[in-house]
């Protein structure tokens, strides 16, 4: 009877309204009946209702926010989308290409390709996420004691003990502590646990920065040349200008504190008003690792000039030569004297890189030093519209900087795992950065650091000529002939930026060591095809 009642309700009220709007066309539906209206189940219309034409569409890529187009991130662009769709007609029908795998060489995805989890993380992070195991008797035969205790220590620095619940919005308390202390052994500085924000990896980081800096089109970003595509992308997304700075390929990737006086000089003189300037450290694309006195020329600069320095150290565990290693940009500044209040510094970190590589569980960090405790309180404010970051995440990142010690029961195999893993990352980083150096026309430093390689491509002026007739840039024209011919899918140099006439790609160090004796075969044939087809 009430569903008789409420269905006859609802049909007498959208008679009344029917007939109030032939009078009142231009009267709105009354909220209260909006939001009956709304909650009652599809009625049946007269004909010359449901009959009317749907509207015209109203959002176009030409009404978008114009900053959503102009921003690219080349590592998931055209070449990619290309490789999915090629992957895709491989399982379809695996004879429909001359290969029969994409060889993904395009982004820094470690696990994607095989490399496996370090089995003390994981084992944590399952304990946190199901507690009710760890009283079980099963449990002390299938974890190891101290990821047992390590999870308990965790549940413990947890309100409720609950991994699905919101986190204070810089991130639990206890985990802040444990990174300030990883960052403290590692530095031999203090670290201060309310100076650390976690965040969904360092991504969400970077972006943070930028909004609070940026202002409009007339302020600048110092970034290098090459880029990884996050700081460009971004930039533009937050209507800001990206002010480049070029780095030194003759020297190794070298950054010349001269060049960056040059365009900051440059872009004071268009009206522009620098705000910072990032540094990769180890690089990407260009994987180098800068020296420290070159470290204490960029602090310096920074400190004359007035600039925050956003330092991305995301790689700061993948070094592969004796000759160099990583110091942390908060290190530098504090070793010169600079004290938290001298020079606006953010460190940058995550769990997506390293040995690690998990980065689909989004972990990270910003260090944030040298900023005004009302600054700070923006920086807060932004951090706290995203509620909180991931706690899997938040937990990881905890555990990166504070992995299992000498005398731990998972020590040993944490370090067999860690070392195999640096190792192998080694080997490979050398095996292709030697194959890609015996090819005509190619030269490519050596992998000093991070996940990549960035070797530089003479083309002949025919390819050159016949990528101007697809409208494609040079070494995009390469790339999509490289996929198409063998399946190996790497990022045209262009999508990174490079000095003009230059043609570059990146390539990552990441497909397991047996698939990059398949990966060396396949470039080299190509190559040698390439250059022969091509040939002036």
């Amino acid at each position: 009877m009430r569903r008789f009642v409420s269905g006859r309700l609802r049909s007498l009220v959208v008679h009344s309204l029917q007939t109030k709007q032939q009078i009142r066309p231009q009267q709105q539906t009354p909220l209260f009946l909006s939001r009956f209206l709304s909650a009652a189940p599809a009625l049946d219309f007269p004909s010359s209702m449901a009959d009317k034409s749907p509207s015209p569409l109203t959002v176009t890529v030409g009404n978008i926010n114009p900053k959503v187009v102009k921003c690219e991130y080349a590592v998931r662009g055209e070449i990619v989308i290309l490789a999915g769709k090629i992957q895709e007609e491989l399982k379809a029908n695996p004879d429909s290409h001359p290969f029969d795998e994409i060889l993904y060489c395009n982004i820094g995805n470690p696990q994607s390709l095989g490399q496996q989890p370090i089995t003390y993380f994981r084992e944590v992070l399952a304990l946190c996420d199901h507690p009710s195991i760890l009283d079980k008797s099963e449990t002390q035969g299938l974890f190891s004691a101290d990821s047992i205790e390590r999870a308990w220590e965790v549940l413990d620095q947890i309100p409720g003990r609950a991994t699905g619940a919101y986190s204070h919005s810089q991130g639990i308390k206890g985990l802040r502590d444990t990174i300030a202390a990883g960052i403290e052994a590692r530095d031999g500085y203090p670290a201060d646990p309310n100076d650390l924000f976690l965040t969904d990896g360092a991504s969400p980081a970077v972006h943070m920065m930028l909004t609070l800096l940026l202002r409009s089109e007339k302020d600048g970003i110092l970034c290098p040349i090459p880029q990884y595509p996050l700081y460009s992308a971004s930039i533009a997304l937050h209507g800001g200008t990206l002010v480049p700075y070029y780095l030194d390929e003759a020297s190794g990737w070298g950054l010349e504190i001269s060049d960056l006086k040059k365009q900051l000089e440059d872009a004071k003189s268009k009206g522009v008003s620098v705000r910072a300037l990032v540094v990769i450290n180890p690089g990407n694309p260009t994987g180098q690792v800068l020296a420290e006195d070159n470290q204490r020329q960029i602090v310096e600069f920074c400190k004359q000039e007035g600039l925050v320095l956003l330092a991305d150290e995301v790689y700061q565990e993948n070094i592969y030569v004796p000759d160099k290693e990583f110091h942390s940009f908060k290190k530098v500044a504090r070793s010169m004297g600079y004290g938290e209040t001298d020079i606006p510094l953010v460190s940058f970190q995550s769990v997506s890189k390293g040995y690690y590589g998990e980065c689909g569980k989004r972990g990270g960090y910003m260090e944030v030093t040298g900023f005004s405790p009302e600054v700070r309180e923006q920086i807060y404010k932004m951090a706290s519209v995203n509620l909180c970051s991931n706690i899997s995440g938040q937990i990881l990142a905890s555990l990166v900087m504070s992995p299992p010690k000498v005398g731990d029961e998972s020590y040993e195999l944490y370090l067999s795992e860690k070392n195999g893993i640096l190792s192998s990352l080694k080997r490979r980083a050398k095996t292709l950065e030697n194959a890609l150096n015996s090819l005509e026309g190619v030269t490519c430093n050596r992998a000093e650091g991070a996940m990549y390689l960035f070797p530089r491509i003479d083309l002949p002026q025919k390819a050159i000529k016949a990528a101007e007739a697809e409208k494609t840039a040079p070494d995009a024209f390469y790339c999509k002939r490289l996929l198409n011919a063998t399946g190996i899918v790497v990022v045209p140099g262009s999508g990174f930026g490079q000095v003009p006439g230059t043609w570059h790609f990146r390539c990552t160090i990441l497909p397991q060591e047996d698939k990059i004796p398949a990966i060396v075969n396949r470039l080299t044939d190509f190559h040698k095809k390439f250059m022969d087809e091509f040939r002036d």
